[in-house]
Protein backbone atom coordinates (compact mmCIF):
# COMPACT_ATOMS: atom_id res chain seq x y z
CA UNK A 1 0.00 0.00 0.00
CA UNK A 2 1.44 3.04 -1.02
CA UNK A 3 2.31 5.86 2.29
CA UNK A 4 0.61 9.24 2.02
CA UNK A 5 4.05 10.64 1.83
CA UNK A 6 4.47 8.81 -1.05
CA UNK A 7 1.00 9.45 -3.03
CA UNK A 8 1.91 13.38 -2.26
CA UNK A 9 5.26 13.05 -4.24
CA UNK A 10 3.06 11.44 -6.58
CA UNK A 11 0.39 13.94 -7.12
CA UNK A 12 3.07 17.32 -7.33
CA UNK A 13 4.92 14.62 -10.01
CA UNK A 14 2.33 14.64 -11.93
CA UNK A 15 0.83 17.92 -11.70
CA UNK A 16 4.34 19.29 -12.40
CA UNK A 17 4.29 17.02 -15.57
CA UNK A 18 1.07 18.38 -16.78
CA UNK A 19 1.94 22.09 -15.83
CA UNK A 20 5.04 21.57 -18.32
CA UNK A 21 2.77 19.60 -20.77
CA UNK A 22 0.58 22.62 -20.72
CA UNK A 23 3.09 25.67 -20.83
CA UNK A 24 4.90 23.33 -24.26
CA UNK A 25 2.46 22.01 -25.93
CA UNK A 26 -1.33 23.67 -25.23
CA UNK A 27 -2.43 25.31 -28.55
CA UNK A 28 -1.93 29.06 -28.76
CA UNK A 29 -4.26 31.84 -30.63
CA UNK A 30 -1.65 33.22 -32.82
CA UNK A 31 1.54 32.20 -34.55
CA UNK A 32 5.00 34.09 -33.10
CA UNK A 33 7.47 35.04 -35.41
CA UNK A 34 11.09 35.40 -35.15
CA UNK A 35 12.49 39.12 -35.51
CA UNK A 36 15.39 41.01 -34.04
CA UNK A 37 14.32 43.71 -31.55
CA UNK A 38 17.17 46.66 -31.87
CA UNK A 39 19.04 46.88 -28.47
CA UNK A 40 17.36 49.42 -26.14
CA UNK A 41 19.21 52.61 -25.69
CA UNK A 42 16.76 53.49 -22.61
CA UNK A 43 15.71 57.58 -21.93
CA UNK A 44 18.89 59.35 -23.48
CA UNK A 45 19.30 61.53 -25.83
CA UNK A 46 16.53 63.22 -26.64
CA UNK A 47 14.56 60.96 -24.14
CA UNK A 48 16.61 61.94 -21.24
CA UNK A 49 14.39 62.09 -18.43
CA UNK A 50 12.62 65.53 -17.43
CA UNK A 51 9.69 66.53 -15.53
CA UNK A 52 7.79 68.33 -18.02
CA UNK A 53 4.47 66.97 -17.69
CA UNK A 54 4.62 68.02 -13.60
CA UNK A 55 1.89 70.38 -12.82
CA UNK A 56 -0.89 68.70 -14.82
CA UNK A 57 -4.00 69.76 -14.63
CA UNK A 58 -7.56 67.66 -14.86
CA UNK A 59 -11.10 67.37 -16.32
CA UNK A 60 -13.22 65.29 -14.65
CA UNK A 61 -15.05 63.03 -16.30
CA UNK A 62 -18.46 62.13 -14.16
CA UNK A 63 -18.11 58.11 -14.34
CA UNK A 64 -16.78 57.61 -17.90
CA UNK A 65 -13.82 55.76 -18.46
CA UNK A 66 -10.41 55.84 -20.63
CA UNK A 67 -10.83 58.29 -23.20
CA UNK A 68 -8.43 56.53 -25.44
CA UNK A 69 -8.73 59.02 -28.33
CA UNK A 70 -9.63 62.83 -28.14
CA UNK A 71 -10.67 65.25 -31.14
CA UNK A 72 -10.80 69.12 -30.50
CA UNK A 73 -13.30 70.75 -32.62
CA UNK A 74 -15.31 73.86 -32.28
CA UNK A 75 -14.28 74.42 -28.78
CA UNK A 76 -15.39 70.75 -27.67
CA UNK A 77 -13.38 67.66 -27.02
CA UNK A 78 -14.70 64.52 -28.06
CA UNK A 79 -13.66 61.41 -26.72
CA UNK A 80 -14.12 57.92 -26.95
CA UNK A 81 -14.88 55.82 -23.70
CA UNK A 82 -14.59 52.47 -22.40
CA UNK A 83 -17.83 51.84 -21.93
CA UNK A 84 -19.19 52.46 -25.68
CA UNK A 85 -19.54 56.28 -25.40
CA UNK A 86 -17.98 58.85 -27.71
CA UNK A 87 -18.85 61.93 -25.18
CA UNK A 88 -17.87 65.53 -25.55
CA UNK A 89 -16.83 68.08 -23.00
CA UNK A 90 -15.94 71.79 -23.08
CA UNK A 91 -11.95 72.68 -22.53
CA UNK A 92 -13.48 73.69 -18.91
CA UNK A 93 -15.13 70.23 -17.92
CA UNK A 94 -18.55 72.25 -18.27
CA UNK A 95 -21.29 70.37 -20.37
CA UNK A 96 -20.71 67.07 -20.58
CA UNK A 97 -22.63 64.83 -23.13
CA UNK A 98 -22.87 62.01 -24.98
CA UNK A 99 -22.90 62.19 -28.22
CA UNK A 100 -23.39 58.20 -29.01
CA UNK A 101 -22.57 54.68 -28.09
CA UNK A 102 -21.67 52.31 -30.41
CA UNK A 103 -22.44 49.10 -28.07
CA UNK A 104 -18.70 48.22 -28.59
CA UNK A 105 -15.60 50.19 -28.18
CA UNK A 106 -15.02 53.15 -30.32
CA UNK A 107 -10.92 53.57 -30.34
CA UNK A 108 -9.79 55.90 -33.13
CA UNK A 109 -12.56 58.81 -35.05
CA UNK A 110 -12.47 61.67 -36.94
CA UNK A 111 -15.46 63.89 -38.66
CA UNK A 112 -15.79 63.58 -42.25
CA UNK A 113 -16.67 67.11 -44.30
CA UNK A 114 -20.34 66.50 -43.59
CA UNK A 115 -19.38 66.50 -39.85
CA UNK A 116 -20.53 62.80 -39.31
CA UNK A 117 -18.57 60.56 -37.05
CA UNK A 118 -16.30 57.82 -38.44
CA UNK A 119 -15.30 55.84 -36.08
CA UNK A 120 -12.98 52.33 -35.72
CA UNK A 121 -15.17 50.42 -33.46
CA UNK A 122 -13.80 46.96 -32.80
CA UNK A 123 -15.84 45.19 -30.77
CA UNK A 124 -19.14 46.64 -32.78
CA UNK A 125 -21.35 43.77 -34.45
CA UNK A 126 -20.36 40.38 -35.30
CA UNK A 127 -16.39 41.73 -35.02
CA UNK A 128 -16.00 44.98 -35.50
CA UNK A 129 -15.02 47.55 -38.28
CA UNK A 130 -15.30 50.99 -40.02
CA UNK A 131 -18.87 52.91 -39.00
CA UNK A 132 -20.15 56.27 -40.02
CA UNK A 133 -22.24 58.10 -37.30
CA UNK A 134 -24.77 61.13 -38.39
CA UNK A 135 -26.14 62.86 -35.32
CA UNK A 136 -29.47 64.08 -35.69
CA UNK A 137 -32.00 65.43 -33.42
CA UNK A 138 -32.59 63.70 -30.29
CA UNK A 139 -30.56 60.73 -31.56
CA UNK A 140 -28.33 59.17 -33.79
CA UNK A 141 -27.86 56.52 -36.81
CA UNK A 142 -25.34 54.61 -37.10
CA UNK A 143 -23.84 52.48 -40.64
CA UNK A 144 -21.62 49.88 -40.66
CA UNK A 145 -19.19 51.19 -43.62
CA UNK A 146 -16.48 47.89 -44.01
CA UNK A 147 -15.57 45.16 -42.14
CA UNK A 148 -13.75 43.49 -44.40
CA UNK A 149 -10.32 43.59 -46.86
CA UNK A 150 -8.94 41.48 -49.64
CA UNK A 151 -11.13 38.65 -47.90
CA UNK A 152 -10.18 39.01 -44.77
CA UNK A 153 -12.08 40.11 -41.62
CA UNK A 154 -11.42 43.33 -40.07
CA UNK A 155 -10.60 42.02 -36.60
CA UNK A 156 -9.44 44.80 -35.06
CA UNK A 157 -10.17 48.58 -36.11
CA UNK A 158 -8.43 50.38 -34.51
CA UNK A 159 -6.88 54.14 -35.75
CA UNK A 160 -9.01 56.41 -38.28
CA UNK A 161 -7.92 59.52 -40.35
CA UNK A 162 -10.65 61.88 -43.25
CA UNK A 163 -8.50 63.16 -46.08
CA UNK A 164 -10.00 66.29 -47.58
CA UNK A 165 -10.72 64.67 -50.66
CA UNK A 166 -13.64 62.26 -48.40
CA UNK A 167 -10.83 58.79 -48.54
CA UNK A 168 -10.88 57.53 -44.82
CA UNK A 169 -7.69 55.50 -43.86
CA UNK A 170 -7.53 53.68 -40.97
CA UNK A 171 -5.74 50.94 -39.00
CA UNK A 172 -6.59 46.99 -38.84
CA UNK A 173 -4.39 46.07 -35.80
CA UNK A 174 -4.11 42.41 -35.97
CA UNK A 175 -5.32 40.00 -38.39
CA UNK A 176 -4.69 37.39 -35.72
CA UNK A 177 -6.83 38.79 -32.99
CA UNK A 178 -10.32 38.62 -32.68
CA UNK A 179 -10.69 41.15 -30.61
CA UNK A 180 -14.89 41.03 -30.27
CA UNK A 181 -14.18 36.82 -29.08
CA UNK A 182 -11.98 38.11 -26.28
CA UNK A 183 -14.49 41.17 -25.21
CA UNK A 184 -11.83 43.76 -24.24
CA UNK A 185 -9.58 45.43 -26.81
CA UNK A 186 -6.75 45.96 -23.94
CA UNK A 187 -6.03 42.33 -23.38
CA UNK A 188 -6.70 42.02 -27.21
CA UNK A 189 -3.88 44.48 -28.14
CA UNK A 190 -1.04 43.13 -24.92
CA UNK A 191 -1.57 39.68 -26.68
CA UNK A 192 -1.31 40.63 -30.27
CA UNK A 193 1.63 42.27 -28.89
CA UNK A 194 3.60 39.50 -27.29
CA UNK A 195 3.14 37.13 -29.68
CA UNK A 196 4.60 40.06 -32.05
CA UNK A 197 1.91 38.54 -34.78
CA UNK A 198 3.18 41.35 -37.37
CA UNK A 199 -0.27 40.60 -39.42
CA UNK A 200 -1.38 44.53 -38.73
CA UNK A 201 -2.28 46.32 -42.00
CA UNK A 202 -3.39 50.04 -43.41
CA UNK A 203 -6.72 50.35 -45.06
CA UNK A 204 -8.50 52.94 -47.33
CA UNK A 205 -12.09 53.09 -47.18
CA UNK A 206 -13.90 55.12 -50.15
CA UNK A 207 -16.83 56.36 -49.40
CA UNK A 208 -18.11 57.00 -53.65
CA UNK A 209 -17.16 53.52 -54.39
CA UNK A 210 -17.50 51.73 -50.84
CA UNK A 211 -14.31 50.14 -52.11
CA UNK A 212 -12.01 48.77 -49.43
CA UNK A 213 -8.04 48.71 -50.45
CA UNK A 214 -4.96 47.80 -48.35
CA UNK A 215 -1.81 50.09 -47.96
CA UNK A 216 0.47 48.03 -46.51
CA UNK A 217 0.18 44.63 -44.44
CA UNK A 218 2.54 42.67 -41.70
CA UNK A 219 2.99 45.35 -39.29
CA UNK A 220 3.20 44.79 -35.83
CA UNK A 221 0.18 45.71 -34.18
CA UNK A 222 -0.67 48.31 -36.55
CA UNK A 223 -1.93 51.77 -34.16
CA UNK A 224 -2.01 55.54 -34.61
CA UNK A 225 -2.49 56.62 -38.26
CA UNK A 226 -2.10 60.50 -39.21
CA UNK A 227 -1.96 62.19 -42.81
CA UNK A 228 0.96 64.64 -43.62
CA UNK A 229 0.23 68.46 -44.36
CA UNK A 230 0.34 67.86 -48.29
CA UNK A 231 -2.01 64.05 -47.27
CA UNK A 232 0.13 62.57 -49.10
CA UNK A 233 1.52 60.14 -46.82
CA UNK A 234 0.39 58.90 -43.80
CA UNK A 235 2.26 58.29 -40.22
CA UNK A 236 1.57 55.06 -38.90
CA UNK A 237 2.47 54.01 -35.80
CA UNK A 238 3.91 49.90 -35.61
CA UNK A 239 3.88 49.81 -31.52
CA UNK A 240 5.44 46.10 -31.24
CA UNK A 241 8.37 47.40 -33.34
CA UNK A 242 8.58 51.02 -30.95
CA UNK A 243 8.62 52.54 -34.22
CA UNK A 244 6.84 54.94 -37.16
CA UNK A 245 6.46 54.53 -40.92
CA UNK A 246 5.89 57.28 -43.01
CA UNK A 247 3.44 55.66 -46.08
CA UNK A 248 2.86 56.83 -49.56
CA UNK A 249 -1.19 57.00 -50.03
CA UNK A 250 -0.96 55.40 -53.11
CA UNK A 251 0.71 52.21 -51.84
CA UNK A 252 -0.82 49.22 -52.89
CA UNK A 253 -0.61 45.65 -50.72
CA UNK A 254 3.04 46.20 -49.41
CA UNK A 255 4.78 44.78 -46.95
CA UNK A 256 6.16 46.23 -43.88
CA UNK A 257 8.61 42.96 -43.56
CA UNK A 258 10.62 45.22 -46.05
CA UNK A 259 11.49 49.32 -46.70
CA UNK A 260 10.56 50.49 -50.15
CA UNK A 261 9.90 53.41 -52.11
CA UNK A 262 6.50 54.11 -50.65
CA UNK A 263 6.66 53.05 -47.30
CA UNK A 264 9.66 54.21 -44.78
CA UNK A 265 10.44 54.00 -41.37
CA UNK A 266 10.98 58.04 -40.01
CA UNK A 267 12.01 57.05 -36.23
CA UNK A 268 12.99 53.79 -35.00
CA UNK A 269 13.74 51.98 -31.76
CA UNK A 270 11.75 54.43 -29.70
CA UNK A 271 12.13 53.91 -25.52
CA UNK A 272 8.19 53.14 -25.31
CA UNK A 273 5.27 51.61 -27.24
CA UNK A 274 3.71 54.41 -29.62
CA UNK A 275 -0.03 54.20 -29.24
CA UNK A 276 -1.65 56.83 -31.08
CA UNK A 277 -0.19 59.73 -33.43
CA UNK A 278 -1.98 63.08 -33.90
CA UNK A 279 -1.17 65.93 -35.71
CA UNK A 280 -0.82 68.97 -33.93
CA UNK A 281 0.47 73.14 -34.76
CA UNK A 282 3.64 73.86 -36.66
CA UNK A 283 4.43 70.81 -38.03
CA UNK A 284 4.42 68.70 -34.89
CA UNK A 285 3.12 65.16 -34.34
CA UNK A 286 1.99 63.71 -30.90
CA UNK A 287 3.02 60.18 -29.72
CA UNK A 288 1.74 59.11 -26.77
CA UNK A 289 4.46 55.87 -25.38
CA UNK A 290 1.60 54.16 -23.56
CA UNK A 291 4.19 51.80 -22.12
CA UNK A 292 7.79 51.83 -21.56
CA UNK A 293 9.61 48.95 -23.23
CA UNK A 294 9.12 45.94 -21.71
CA UNK A 295 12.57 43.56 -21.37
CA UNK A 296 10.94 40.64 -21.80
CA UNK A 297 9.56 41.49 -25.43
CA UNK A 298 13.22 42.54 -26.59
CA UNK A 299 14.51 39.57 -24.59
CA UNK A 300 12.27 36.89 -26.39
CA UNK A 301 12.01 38.48 -29.33
CA UNK A 302 14.12 35.77 -31.35
CA UNK A 303 12.95 33.20 -28.82
CA UNK A 304 9.11 32.57 -30.37
CA UNK A 305 8.60 29.55 -28.22
CA UNK A 306 9.39 31.41 -25.01
CA UNK A 307 6.53 34.14 -26.25
CA UNK A 308 4.26 31.07 -26.85
CA UNK A 309 4.63 29.34 -23.14
CA UNK A 310 4.14 33.36 -21.85
CA UNK A 311 0.43 33.73 -24.02
CA UNK A 312 -0.43 30.29 -21.74
CA UNK A 313 -0.06 32.02 -18.86
CA UNK A 314 -2.78 33.60 -17.30
CA UNK A 315 -3.38 36.98 -17.76
CA UNK A 316 -2.49 38.52 -14.48
CA UNK A 317 1.06 36.31 -14.74
CA UNK A 318 1.51 37.71 -18.17
CA UNK A 319 4.81 40.16 -18.46
CA UNK A 320 3.57 43.57 -18.77
CA UNK A 321 5.17 47.04 -18.69
CA UNK A 322 4.87 49.69 -15.81
CA UNK A 323 2.96 52.31 -16.55
CA UNK A 324 5.04 56.03 -17.46
CA UNK A 325 4.13 59.48 -18.27
CA UNK A 326 5.20 60.47 -21.28
CA UNK A 327 4.61 62.41 -24.69
CA UNK A 328 6.64 63.20 -27.99
CA UNK A 329 6.04 65.04 -30.65
CA UNK A 330 7.97 64.57 -34.26
CA UNK A 331 7.83 66.36 -37.43
CA UNK A 332 7.83 64.52 -40.77
CA UNK A 333 11.47 63.69 -41.03
CA UNK A 334 10.62 61.70 -37.88
CA UNK A 335 13.16 64.50 -36.01
CA UNK A 336 11.95 64.68 -31.67
CA UNK A 337 10.50 68.04 -31.15
CA UNK A 338 9.58 67.94 -27.52
CA UNK A 339 10.32 64.84 -25.16
CA UNK A 340 7.64 64.80 -22.17
CA UNK A 341 7.87 62.74 -18.96
CA UNK A 342 6.68 63.25 -15.91
CA UNK A 343 8.00 60.14 -13.30
CA UNK A 344 6.66 60.46 -10.50
CA UNK A 345 2.90 60.18 -12.30
CA UNK A 346 -0.02 58.57 -11.78
CA UNK A 347 -1.28 59.45 -14.96
CA UNK A 348 0.01 56.78 -16.76
CA UNK A 349 -1.02 54.50 -20.09
CA UNK A 350 -1.02 58.09 -21.86
CA UNK A 351 -1.99 56.84 -25.80
CA UNK A 352 -1.27 60.24 -27.21
CA UNK A 353 -1.88 63.84 -26.96
CA UNK A 354 -4.26 66.43 -29.11
CA UNK A 355 -3.90 70.44 -29.02
CA UNK A 356 -6.49 73.21 -28.71
CA UNK A 357 -5.31 76.91 -29.49
CA UNK A 358 -4.08 77.00 -25.59
CA UNK A 359 -3.39 73.55 -24.48
CA UNK A 360 -2.47 70.09 -24.42
CA UNK A 361 -4.72 67.49 -23.92
CA UNK A 362 -3.48 63.94 -23.35
CA UNK A 363 -5.29 60.51 -24.13
CA UNK A 364 -5.00 57.28 -21.79
CA UNK A 365 -6.03 53.60 -20.43
CA UNK A 366 -5.03 54.29 -16.84
CA UNK A 367 -8.23 53.92 -14.16
CA UNK A 368 -8.82 57.75 -13.34
CA UNK A 369 -11.78 59.23 -15.05
CA UNK A 370 -10.47 62.38 -16.18
CA UNK A 371 -8.59 64.06 -19.11
CA UNK A 372 -5.33 65.34 -18.43
CA UNK A 373 -3.93 68.79 -19.81
CA UNK A 374 -1.21 71.37 -19.67
CA UNK A 375 -0.88 74.73 -20.88
CA UNK A 376 1.28 75.12 -23.90
CA UNK A 377 3.00 77.95 -22.74
CA UNK A 378 4.11 76.19 -20.07
CA UNK A 379 5.91 73.39 -22.38
CA UNK A 380 7.53 76.04 -24.46
CA UNK A 381 4.45 76.31 -27.03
Amino acid sequence: MMSLKKKGYLIIGLSTLLLILYLTLWPVPIHSPNWDAPKSEGYTGPHKVNSRLAGMGFIELDHYKQPEHIVYRDNWLYAAMKDGEIIRVRPDGSEIEIVVNTGGRPLGFDFDSEGALIIADPLYGDHGGLLRVTILEGGAETELLTDSADSYPIYFADAVVVAKNGLIYFTDASLQVKAKEIGDVGKAGELDILANSSSGRVLEYNPQTQQTRVLINDLSFANGIALSEDEQYLFINETGKYRVWKLDVTAENTSAFKQNKSAQIVIDNLPGLPDNIVQGEDGRYWIGLIYPRNDFLDYSANKPWLRSIAMRLPDFLLPKGNGYSHVIAINESGEVLADLQDPDSSYTEITGATESDDKLFFHHLNNTNTIGWIKKADIGY
